[in-house]
């Protein structure tokens, strides 16, 4: 079994929260989001694993700080 992580784009992402891409840029600035991961020079995406965690707990999500 593969344990590998899918980077998932907006349109993905749109239609799996069912919120508005203003909602969702506000909620990453806000840190109660998962923030997006660079993928190219113009493209980003999420982890899915990040995004199934919000769909999980959407009120108690909170972004992770990284480890210094």
């Amino acid at each position: 079994m593969s344990n590998t992580e899918r980077i998932i784009r907006l349109k993905t992402v749109l239609d799996r929260t069912g919120l508005s891409r203003s909602t969702i840029y506000r909620k990453i600035a806000e840190g109660t989001f998962p923030s997006q991961v660079k993928i190219s020079i113009h493209g980003a995406g999420w982890h899915e694993s990040a995004i199934n965690r919000w769909i999980a707990d959407p009120v108690q999500y909170r972004e992770e700080e990284p480890a210094e």
